[in-house]
């Protein structure tokens, strides 16, 4: 088996690859670059029913990696991987359809963290009683790797706040740990992550481990879920993240190299939320489209949540060009995800014919 050394959210632009056609993008990105102070920024976007035309380059919505959507009582709140002088970025929407770019969620950095070059990534929230506990990766002083951290906050805008004084995980003999998904089910929190064994010619894989009630330390030992062990893959999977549709434990993930159109989302199919879990013949799901419009570049780190009785899928892909070559900004995508005899399928501007 091939492993890969490249790091998946190294935050240096890739070098573009060469692409054909004009630009066509069909994002539900969210928000424009937030400096300092002034009003909110805003931007438009398709939502609960997204619209079936490209939005033209060159994009004014900004930067948005591995987004999380939080469905709380009617208002929606995203977040995303540290861009635009944020350490997490959030913005809210009542109606998935005009988001309201919001102050950092995090702007203060927990003392395990590295404070240069922090590499603050994908962040996962989840409501805990009253409280609000975000799941995100960050660079450990301490080991030199990136590691996991969780940290808290009243309200799902934030401040949140990191007390510890060392990351919730970090597996420094598998290169670290990255990509925290929680999961409240069955009266109990799991927590899933995959170790970062692409930074060190390791092989990755994607675990699960029970959360105390509180979501702020783990239960018993990590279960190993899934490996990289499929060709599409490309020697990396990572990006966990469980849903559970009618009693069924699905677990969608991300593969391949990320900087790219290799790129792509796929799930595994689960007897528990702790597994076993068997990768699904119909992976992966959701691919680039480079030699159609409207075009898709690496569409992956995902996040399937529920309003409803619709399914959703968030993920960033890259923007394309208008020299139809890749460009360096990750856009935000909200598609429908419906289910036909128990597969996802992803219905949106994204892959209509």
């Amino acid at each position: 088996m091939t492993f890969h050394p490249w790091r998946r959210h190294g935050r240096m632009a890739p070098l573009p690859s060469s692409r054909t056609g004009a630009l066509a993008i069909l994002t539900l990105a969210l928000l424009a670059a937030c400096g300092g102070g002034g009003a909110p920024a805003q931007v438009s976007a398709p939502g609960v029913t997204p619209v079936q035309s490209p939005v033209p380059a060159p994009s004014a919505l900004g930067d948005f990696p591995d987004p999380f959507v939080l469905a709380e009582q009617g208002t929606y709140y995203a977040y995303a991987t540290n861009s635009q002088n944020k350490h997490v970025q959030l913005a809210r929407s009542t109606d998935l359809r005009t988001f309201t770019a919001l102050p950092d969620a995090m702007p203060m950095l927990a003392r395990w963290v590295r404070p240069t070059n922090p590499n603050v990534w994908a962040p996962e929230v989840i409501r805990i009683g009253s409280s609000y506990v975000l799941y995100y990766t960050a660079h450990d002083s301490a080991s030199d790797r990136q590691c996991v951290g969780a940290a808290v906050a009243a309200a799902p805008t934030g401040p949140f706040v990191d007390n510890a004084s060392a990351p919730l995980v970090c597996q420094t003999a598998e290169g670290g740990t990255i990509d925290a998904s929680p999961l409240a089910s069955g009266g109990k929190l799991y927590l899933y992550f995959k170790s970062d064994g692409n930074c060190c010619r390791l092989q990755t894989r994607i675990y699960g481990q029970e959360l105390s009630a509180d979501g702020l330390a783990l239960v018993g030992s990590a279960v190993p879920l899934l490996a990289n062990e499929r060709a599409w893959e490309g020697g990396v999977i990572e990006a966990p993240s469980m849903f559970v549709k009618d009693g069924r434990y699905l677990l969608f993930y991300s593969g391949n190299d990320y900087s790219g159109a290799s790129y792509a989302t796929g799930y595994a199919t689960c007897t528990g939320p702790l597994g076993p879990c068997t990768p699904a013949a119909d992976s992966p799901f959701l691919t680039s489209r480079t030699s159609a419009e409207p075009k898709l570049i690496g569409p992956g780190h995902q996040d399937v949540f529920q309003v409803g009785d619709q399914t959703w899928i968030a993920y960033h892909a890259w923007e394309e060009l208008a020299s139809g070559t890749q460009g360096s900004r990750r856009f935000m995508y909200i598609d429908k995800l419906d289910w036909v005899d128990g597969r996802p399928v992803v219905r949106g501007p994204t892959m209509v014919p």
